[in-house]
């Protein structure tokens, strides 16, 4: 999933923030480019075949998250996952299953996407200016139902 034109963006915004774009950081990029929502620590340390050290994961992590590259979730249960910052990704939702703790992410259409955007502006009216949203639908998925 990560391309030359992907790499060098995350390499420029690293390096604006004074950080380098190591092997171990561009080994954590490109294993959550290649999934389908966020993923905690233990989750990536797997999928990675316990390649990179777990003191090394979460050392990237941190710095990723802190330079803006990735965005923390903080979950159910007191579980923290990982995905790419939405600048990279595109704007999306999550359906979280309450149960086994997977994230699932949504695009909403555009008409769906709107609405929400109008009743984030309703809600913070007159007290907040709301410079984003992030949706998180809490539930069972399929598998737990």
């Amino acid at each position: 999933m990560t391309s030359p034109q992907f790499e060098s963006q995350i390499r420029h915004h690293l390096a604006v923030h004074g950080v380098r774009y190591t092997r171990g950081r561009q080994t954590v990029v490109a294993a959550l480019a290649r999934m389908d929502g966020p993923r905690s620590a233990a989750e990536l340390y797997d999928q990675l075949e316990r390649t990179l050290p777990l003191s090394s994961l979460y050392r990237s992590l941190a710095v990723l998250a802190e330079a803006g590259v990735l965005s923390p979730h903080h979950g159910t249960k007191g579980l923290t996952r990982y995905e790419l910052a939405e600048w990279l990704m595109g704007h999306h939702h999550h359906l979280v299953c309450i149960d086994c703790g997977a994230v699932d992410d949504v695009q909403l259409p555009p008409d769906l996407e709107t609405t929400l955007e109008r009743l984030v502006a309703t809600v913070a009216a007159d007290r907040f200016v709301a410079t984003g949203h992030a949706l998180e639908i809490d539930g069972r998925c399929a598998a737990c139902a």
